[in-house]
């Protein structure tokens, strides 16, 4: 693993140096884009608009348009001089129970990995927010961008989650959202116990990804120029209102049946 920011924990008067490391990675399967007529490959240029000519990664700066056709350059260093302790330390805020932060605000997260030298003030924070049942809400500068970000223990290690700020989520005043009205009793109480039948501890071992496996083996066989036809299912059609405690009925029978089988 190969670290992507090192700064500090700022905890009080306490600073804890650590490295950020990648807590999650893309699918493996990618895709290029080819021309349709020879298979040739699509490359993404950086096109001068007035040259017209491809521009080298060393020939580009950044540039900010605080008027329509004058431009701020800034270089790394700039973004540094703004406020050189916010790029290079995790700020914490407050403290706060997980429970109170709304699974919608959750981004991306990252391992904090402590430096050398700073293992029991590492293991100082870890402990207190195991023993306080809080995590830690901080703030941090990554790519040129300050993030709301929450520390938590997972394991032996403290986590960092970025945080959606709240400005980010789009609110739903737009959509269509039916009341919860025009439900029977009967048809509450079978939905519950479906949902009771299907209830377990969650392990996330035991999900995976079987249509990037599907889609590999479609992959195989063209290159084989094997023809492909559609493999599994049909597309769901919505359930009329009438049908839905019969359909219920009939989802409860068919988990016992795959139950009793299992």
């Amino acid at each position: 693993m190969r670290s992507i920011w090192r700064g500090s924990i700022s905890f009080g008067l306490v600073n804890i140096p650590v490295r950020l490391y990648s807590a999650s990675h893309s699918r493996e399967l990618s895709f290029k884009l080819l021309h349709k007529k020879d298979l040739s490959e699509i490359r993404y240029a950086r096109i001068c608009k007035a040259e017209g000519k491809e521009i080298p990664w060393e020939e580009i700066v950044k540039g900010y348009e605080y008027q329509p056709g004058d431009y701020v350059i800034l270089a790394d260093e700039d973004f540094e001089k703004a406020n050189l302790k916010k790029t290079k330390s995790i700020e914490i805020l407050d403290f706060t129970k997980e429970n109170e932060i709304d699974p919608m605000y959750y981004d991306t997260p990252y391992y904090l990995e402590p430096e050398k030298g700073a293992a029991k003030a590492y293991n100082l924070l870890r402990e207190s927010l195991i023993k306080s049942k809080k995590v830690a809400i901080g703030k941090f500068v990554f790519k040129n961008h300050e993030h709301l970000g929450v520390i938590m223990p997972h394991d032996d290690i403290l986590v960092l989650n970025q945080l959606r700020y709240e400005s980010e989520l789009v609110k739903p005043t737009d959509l269509h959202i039916p009341k919860a009205e025009d439900l029977s009793k009967k048809e509450i109480d079978m939905a519950l116990k479906l949902i009771d039948q299907l209830t377990k501890p969650f392990k996330p071992e035991d999900y995976y990804d079987t249509y990037t496996k599907e889609i590999k083996e479609i992959i195989e066989k063209k290159a084989k120029g094997i023809k492909t036809k559609t493999k599994k299912g049909e597309a769901p059609k919505p359930s009329k209102v009438h049908d839905i405690m019969s359909l219920l009925k009939d989802s409860l029978q068919k988990h016992k049946k795959k139950s009793r089988i299992a």
